[in-house]
C-alpha cells in the first residue's frame, strides 16, 4: 500500500551492515539519519555510502540527513565516573574543575557561569536531576539539589525556560557541514538554532561546501530551545523544514507543553509550505523490546494525524535490539492512521493566498483529482517544488514526482504523499507524457483506463516554470 508518511531512520551500530541496511530500506525507510555527535568524519562518509549501495540494491533513491551535534552543553566527568545526589544536598558546577566527585563537578562549556543567575533551575540528565542556583561565583555555580538521583559523566545541562548563548554552529559543525557535503547529504539538520540567522549561515557555508558538487543541501531546523518557539515562524523562512525535536525542547518548556507545540509547529510548517520531522522517543521501548507500547504507538499515529512529514528513529535503529521491526512496525502504524484521516480538500484551500502561476497549477491539481476521484497525481518536475506544494495538503491518493535529476528524486523523499520516480524530460511533450504513462504502467501504480492529472512546463525543461495540467486516461498515448 501507498504509505504518505515517510520515516527517517537513525543508523549506527546495530544498523551499518550492507544486509541490515538493506533490509531496513525495504522495510520502509525513507531517509537515513547520520547523527554527528557520534563517530569520526571518515564513519560518516563510509555509511553514506553504505546507505547509496544499499538503496541501489533495493531499487529506490532515500535521503540522507546529516544531523549536526551542536553546542555541548555538558558536565564534565568523574573520578569514578558518576555519583549520587540526595536531595536538599549542595553541588556546585565549576568550569575549572578537572575531575568531579560528590561535592563537584566540571563542565564542557566554559560560558555557564555567565549566563546563570540565582534562582535559574537547571536541569541535567533530560531533566531526571534539578538543581536549583544559589549564587556564583566566579567559575562555579553554587547549587542546591531539588531532585537527586545517580549523575554520570558528560550528562547534558539545560536551564528551564531557555535561555544560554551557547551559538548555535560551533567549530566541528562547521567541519561536519564540509564533511556532509563530501558525500553530499540531501538534507542538513541545525541543533539548537535560536533565530534565522543561525539558518541562514549554516545554509551559507553549507553551499560553500557544496559548490565543487554543484550540491545544495536542504536544511532542517531543529526547534529544541525554548526561544525558538517566539521565533518560530523567521526560522521556517529560513529553513527548509523543521524537526519537532521533542527531548531538549521538553526539558526547557516542560513535558506537557510539547504535546500542543508539536501540533502548532506541524500546522506553523504546514502553511508556510516547509517540511516536518517529529522526533524523539517514538519508539524508545523498542531498543530492547520487539514490539511498541500502546503508549508509543498512539504518539506515532497522533504525529500522522497532526500531519508531520516524517517520524523519526534514534536509538531505536542506531543501536537497538530490533532496528527492522522497529520501521516495520512504524510504517503499519503510519498506515492505519492515515487510513482514518478525514480528507476536507476543500476546506483547506479556503485560507489559501498564492502569487505564482506553479503554485496555483499545484493548488489547481489537487482541486480537480479530489473531485473527479483520480487513480494518482503526478507531476513532472525539475526542482521538485510542484510535488513539494501539492504534498502541504492532505489528499486520500497518491503524488507522483517523475524527475530526471538524481537529487531532486532524494531530496523529495522527505515530501509526505510524494513517491519518485526517473523519468527523462525533453522538450517534445507528447513524447515525455507517453514515457510518463509506460513508467507508471510498469510501475504497476496505474492501470489501462485510469485517470490521472498530470502537471508540468512548458516549454519543456526549464526549471521552476509549471504552468499546464491535464486531465489524462491511461492507454491514451
Amino acid at each position: 500500500m501507498h504509505r504518505a508518511t515517510k520515516i527517517v531512520a537513525t543508523i549506527g551500530p546495530a544498523s551499518s551492515d550492507p544486509e541490515m541496511l538493506v533490509r531496513m530500506i525495504a522495510a520502509g525507510v525513507d531517509v537515513v539519519r547520520l547523527n554527528f555527535s557520534h563517530g569520526k568524519a571518515q564513519d560518516h562518509i563510509d555509511r553514506a555510502n553504505l546507505v547509496r549501495q544499499a538503496a541501489a540494491a533495493c531499487g529506490r533513491e532515500v535521503a540522507i540527513m546529516a544531523d549536526l551535534q551542536g553546542p555541548k552543553i555538558r558536565i564534565g566527568k568523574f573520578e569514578n565516573g558518576k555519583i549520587n545526589l540526595e536531595r536538599d544536598s549542595k553541588f556546585i558546577l565549576d568550569a575549572n574543575c578537572e575531575l568531579g566527585n560528590n561535592a563537584q563537578v566540571g563542565l564542557d562549556y566554559k560560558d555557564l557561569p555567565r549566563d546563570i543567575r540565582a534562582g535559574d533551575v537547571l536541569l541535567l540528565n533530560d531533566g531526571l536531576i534539578v538543581l536549583v542556583v544559589d549564587h556564583v561565583s566566579g567559575s562555579a555555580i553554587h547549587t542546591t539539589v531539588r531532585i537527586g538521583g545517580e549523575l554520570s559523566n558528560n550528562k547534558g545541562i539545560n536551564r528551564l525556560g531557555g535561555g544560554l548563548s551557547a551559538p548555535a554552529l560551533t567549530a566541528k559543525d562547521m567541519e561536519d557541514i564540509k564533511t556532509a557535503m563530501s558525500f553530499q547529504a540531501d538534507y542538513i539538520a541545525v541543533s539548537f538554532p535560536k533565530s534565522a540567522t543561525d539558518m541562514m549561515m549554516a545554509r551559507q557555508l553549507a553551499n560553500i561546501a557544496g559548490e565543487a558538487h554543484k550540491h545544495k543541501p536542504q536544511m532542517i531546523a531543529k526547534i529544541e530551545r525554548a526561544e525558538a518557539i517566539p521565533l518560530l515562524q523567521e526560522i521556517l523562512d529560513a529553513s527548509d523544514g523543521i524537526m519537532v525535536a521533542r527531548g531538549d525542547l521538553a526539558v526547557e518548556v516542560g513535558n506537557a507543553a510539547v504535546p500542543a507545540l508539536q501540533k502548532r509547529m506541524i500546522k506553523m510548517a504546514r502553511a508556510s509550505n516547509k517540511l516536518t520531522i517529529t522526533a524523539t522517543q517514538m519508539m524508545e521501548s523498542m531498543i530492547v523490546n520487539a514490539v511498541p507500547t500502546r503508549a508509543e504507538v498512539s504518539d506515532v499515529a497522533n504525529a500522522v494525524l497532526d500531519g508531520t512529514d516524517a517520524v523519526m528513529t534514534s536509538a531505536e535503529t542506531a543501536s537497538g535490539k530490533y532496528p527492522v521491526e522497529t520501521v516495520e512496525a512504524m510504517a503499519a502504524i503510519c498506515l492505519e492512521a492515515e487510513k482514518s484521516d478525514v480528507v476536507k480538500l476543500d476546506a483547506d484551500f479556503l485560507q489559501a493566498t498564492f502569487t505564482r502561476i506553479d503554485q496555483s497549477i499545484a493548488y489547481g491539481a489537487l482541486f480537480t483529482a479530489y473531485h473527479l476521484r483520480v487513480k494518482a497525481i503526478v507531476a513532472l518536475t525539475e526542482s521538485g517544488s510542484t510535488a513539494l506544494w501539492m504534498s502541504r495538503h492532505n489528499i486520500d491518493m497518491p503524488i507522483y514526482a517523475l524527475t530526471p535529476i538524481l537529487g531532486t528524486q532524494r531530496k523529495a523523499a522527505l515530501f509526505r504523499n510524494v513517491r519518485t520516480f526517473e523519468l527523462a524530460h525533453s522538450i517534445d511533450r507528447e513524447a515525455v507524457l507517453k514515457a510518463a504513462q509506460d513508467l507508471l504502467l510498469a510501475k504497476g501504480v496505474v492501470q489501462k483506463g485510469d485517470m490521472i492529472v498530470v502537471t508540468w512546463g512548458e516549454p519543456m525543461g526549464q526549471v521552476g516554470g509549471t504552468n499546464a495540467l491535464k486531465i489524462m486516461k491511461i492507454g491514451e498515448y
